[in-house]
């Protein structure tokens, strides 16, 4: 596979405004802004960059301050290749050097706003304890169950019909998380170049898993605003015909990151648009179930057809570390998805599945206990940054597990680069999206206690004391379309 090499018009679009006035040597700055772009995944690895010279004259910098800033990289694991050599993008191999600058936040407690997960419940270990019971039931067989257990996939079903979807086992897979199943769908559809179609911005793992499968990411923005709500309908079918995208992945139920869900009238007048579409459309539903106020999403994405697949997954609703997702579709495509596997990975553990059947059949209690909980959560955090940070807007989303915050300048990775120095990491509006696009937006999880919601407002505050509000590209980009890495 031929090593990538990033172009200087790409990586000027990632840094976006990567420079503030009073905020340190220009070396370290850019030293940070390029290793936020490493380790949050917009620059793969073994990734080759503009030279030193090329770098120095796009950035208007010394080429003395460019290398000095290479070097400072090179010594902390972020890129290969001795001075005059090409400089690739890498990761520490270990723990490795670092300034005291950099380890003093850890040792005062890092807080953590890059995974918008929750902590197990006691439910979880409960449910363990009873799948433990169960598993000697299952010892003497093989263990390699291609499509799942039927009882989970049963479970799984069930749920779907509680929703007005009828559905029966062989329409289910289930798989290692719902990101297991989006790879297995790319592996199975989707050819090197082919596009693939998704609302923008996105699930960040989503456009990696893209990317790695050799698509061509096809975006379509959804309506951006403070108060913005809804799809570009027009927009998302006239790339899938135009494109004759080979998928169009989308989140439609408390979307990732936006919080927005589709409304049932919309649903039905996208597929309608679609219809004798060959485009797979692939939908997203890992956070169906986490409505906080409002209309249910639940009654809103009972819309049907055959060339619809729907992921899930526990992870967000339940625990992370319970890697158990599902696919429903046409029998036919579960079928070839379970052919297929076979080459990529032989099922899910089963004791995991056996603790998602105990979750499964609970009927809703547990994560019926858990909303409150997360709509206080969500509430409290919107108030605190209302009363510190009153210049954001943070539009308040129905359900999910993040709020979509828009910023008063095209200042997040700045701002990510100097949250980390105060102890607290975010990710990057730009993660979760291409080009660069979504400088003025931050997500915010609220999955936290108070407290620490609290204390993670407070560090944003003092980061965002030291970006400012004069930080202003070093270079405008300009021209014609960016290669997407």
């Amino acid at each position: 596979m031929p090593r990538r090499s990033i172009g200087t018009v790409s990586l000027m679009r990632h840094l976006g405004a990567w420079r503030t006035p009073g905020a340190g040597a220009a070396y370290r700055q850019l030293a940070g802004a390029v290793r936020l772009l490493i380790l949050d995944g917009r620059l793969p690895l073994a990734a080759r960059l503009p030279g030193e010279r090329e770098m120095a004259q796009a950035l208007g910098l010394s080429r003395t301050t460019v290398s000095a800033a290479y070097g400072r990289l090179r010594d902390d694991g972020f890129l290969t290749g001795g001075q005059g050599a090409a400089a690739r993008t890498s990761l520490p191999a270990g723990p490795g050097p670092r300034r005291a600058s950099e380890v003093e936040p850890a040792a005062a407690g890092m807080i953590d706003l890059t995974a918008a997960v929750l902590p197990a419940d006691p439910n979880v270990h409960a449910a363990y304890v009873r799948a433990l019971e169960r598993l000697p039931a299952s010892l003497p067989g093989h263990g390699y169950e291609a499509a799942g257990l039927e009882e989970v996939r049963e479970a799984v079903a069930a749920g779907y019909r509680r929703r007005g979807l009828p559905t029966s086992p062989g329409q289910i897979l289930i798989t290692h998380g719902a990101h297991n199943g989006l790879v297995h769908l790319l592996r199975l559809t989707v050819r090197p170049g082919a596009p693939v179609v998704f609302d923008h911005p996105t699930y960040p793992q989503a456009i990696d898993a893209i990317l790695a499968a050799g698509g061509r990411p096809v975006p379509v923005a959804l309506p951006d605003g403070d108060e913005a709500e809804g799809w570009d309908l027009e927009g998302l079918a006239s790339a899938c015909r135009g494109s004759a995208a080979a998928m169009a992945y989308l989140v439609l139920d408390h979307h990732n990151p936006t919080g927005r869900m589709m409304r049932a009238p919309d649903r039905a007048r996208l597929l309608a648009a679609l219809k004798g579409c060959e485009t797979l459309l692939v939908l997203d539903e890992t956070l169906v179930e986490l409505t906080l106020s409002g209309p249910t999403a639940l009654s809103a994405s009972a819309v049907d057809a055959p060339r619809i697949v729907r992921l899930g997954s526990m992870s967000k609703s339940v625990w992370g570390g319970l890697r158990i997702g599902w696919i429903r579709a046409d029998r036919a495509v579960i079928q070839r998805l379970a052919q297929s596997r076979a080459s990529f990975d032989l099922g899910a553990p089963i004791l995991e599945q056996l603790a998602a059947v105990e979750l499964l059949n609970d009927g809703g209690a547990a994560l019926a206990a858990r909303r409150p909980l997360l709509r206080a959560r969500r509430d409290h955090l919107r108030a605190r940054l209302a009363e510190r940070l009153p210049d954001w807007c943070c539009h308040c989303p129905a359900g999910g597990l993040s709020i979509w915050a828009r910023l008063p300048a095209p200042i997040s990775s700045a701002l990510t680069v100097h949250a980390a120095e105060q102890g607290l990491r975010l990710a990057a509006g730009p993660r979760f999206g291409v080009d660069g696009a979504f400088e003025r937006r931050l997500r915010l999880p609220y999955t936290l206690p108070e407290a620490d919601l609290d204390e993670a407002v407070e560090r944003l505050v003092r980061a965002a004391k030291t970006v400012g509000r004069t930080a202003k590209p070093a270079v405008s980009a300009r021209g014609g379309p960016v290669a997407v890495y």
